[in-house]
């Protein structure tokens, strides 16, 4: 993992976790790598960096245009 990788994951993390706050974080991780790798018991362990930072990215667009549709 490069550090501007990990920097905008952790960045997305915050963003995420500002727009979802009933979700822990831990669940919110998992989510994310499910959305990533699929629903596996090795999705969490098996998730490549740029996989969950694409991940994180599409998910927040979603719960962005979720919030625009509902306003």
């Amino acid at each position: 993992m490069t550090m501007q990788v990990r920097q905008e994951i952790l960045h997305l993390l915050e963003e995420l976790s500002e727009c979802c706050p009933e979700v822990r974080f831990g669940q919110l991780v998992v989510n994310l790598s499910y959305l990533a790798k699929g629903p596996t018991n090795e999705a969490i362990w098996d998730v490549e960096d740029e996989e969950l930072l694409a991940a994180a990215r599409r998910h927040l667009e979603e719960r962005k245009n979720q919030a625009a549709s509902a306003a």
